[in-house]
């Protein structure tokens, strides 16, 4: 068992005014790895707001929408926001999106979420909550494209016995900044499925968060991330285990490419904190890395705060490498050529976590994006 004192993890401090955040400059835990330079106002609050993004969802039946007044947000949110990001993204919303999935409905078609950005030289605000009511079963896409600057935070309530998957898709135009936060509260003998994929985008930085309601509840978390030329995707990653007997699983995958003109960075944080009170957790998490270029960085760093010795099981890993020249090689001799021995071998390092979305349509495209980016590169 590994076990690492990391006070930030448990330090961090909620607030539904953005006032009571610093602005922050670079050297605070949270923000060391970001460009804020990049960021385009959205955390220090200098951006103005436009029109630029249109929010629509799909859904079959046993799924109601609402959208609920900013000023009344509070009473449908997780808890405060924990960073300024966050606070401003939730306070600037006009409204908030309320999507509930009824008590005992097994939902045949996912629900889609569609964000589409149409102006980057303004900032957008959003704040959506899904309500997941006990016992129900559903699958739920968040679909981003277009270009932006957006703030937003993504609430998901996971009732009783209740089983979702959210698919979360970044697949902005390239010249989008977003900053964003998905958090979960995890009920009892519930399970929650997070997959989330970044691809585009100029800058993205995601907060994905875990909270347990209540004993016996389960939260797996999966990530894809795909940084090119001069792209910065940071990951930061919380759960939080705060009741007995929960659990958590996180596999977070990501591949690197840039030129000496246009670096690519990606940042992965895997922060795990386990309370006193959480006896009879168990968790583990991993984040493997692919440069598949020079002037690629990839920043990996899993954290573990254990507070109890009564825990069923604790770990971690992260590791960062080049492609297998062994896997080449043998690819190669079978007549496969080296450009194509590269994409096989890209293709089957994601196949994991593609895998778990269970939407044919939507890993297909995804599979399409990633040989996309592969384009030109060498690879």
């Amino acid at each position: 068992m590994t076990q690492t004192t990391h006070d930030h993890v448990a330090s961090l401090v909620g607030s539904f005014d953005p006032a009571d955040f610093v602005v922050p400059t670079g050297r605070e835990e949270q923000w060391r790895f970001t460009p804020l330079r990049r960021t385009g106002g959205l955390v220090d609050g200098t951006a103005v707001s436009g029109a630029g993004i249109s929010l629509t969802v799909e859904a079959p039946e046993g799924v109601t929408t609402q959208q609920v007044d900013s000023s009344d947000a509070q009473a449908v949110l997780l808890g405060a926001p924990t960073d300024r990001a966050a606070a401003l993204a939730i306070n600037r919303a006009e409204s908030t999106t309320v999507v509930t999935i009824a008590a005992d409905a097994q939902l045949d078609e996912p629900v889609w979420i569609k964000c589409v950005g149409s102006d980057a030289t303004t900032a957008a605000f959003a704040h959506v909550v899904i309500d997941v009511k006990p016992f129900a079963q559903a699958t739920i896409v968040i679909d981003r494209t277009g270009s932006t600057h957006i703030s937003d935070v993504v609430d998901v309530k996971v009732g009783d016995g209740a089983h979702v998957t959210i698919v979360s898709l970044q697949d902005w135009a390239a010249d989008t900044v977003h900053l964003g936060h998905q958090r979960h509260l995890v009920g009892r003998d519930a399970n929650v499925k997070s997959v989330i994929i970044t691809l585009g985008g100029s800058l993205v930085r995601l907060v994905p968060t875990v909270a347990y309601d209540a004993p016996g509840g389960s939260a797996e978390m999966f990530g894809l991330f795909f940084a090119g030329n001069g792209q910065h995707l940071e990951h930061r990653l919380f759960v939080d285990h705060a009741v007995p007997n929960c659990t958590s699983r996180v596999t977070y995958k990501g591949a690197l490419q840039g030129t000496e003109a246009q670096p690519s960075h990606s940042v992965w944080i895997g922060d795990v904190l386990i309370r006193a009170a959480a006896v009879g957790t168990d968790t583990y998490e991993i984040n493997r890395n692919l440069v598949l270029t020079d002037f690629a960085r990839a920043d990996s760093v899993p954290n573990l705060e254990i507070e109890t010795g009564e825990v069923a099981g604790a770990g971690h890993a992260s590791a960062t490498g080049r492609f297998d020249d062994e896997q080449l090689f043998y690819l190669q001799t079978r007549g496969i050529t080296a450009e194509e021995a590269r994409r096989l071998v890209v293709r089957g390092f994601f196949h994991e976590i593609l895998q778990q979305i269970g939407i044919e349509q939507l890993q297909a495209r995804l599979v399409a994006r990633v040989e996309a980016e592969l384009e030109g590169h060498g690879v």
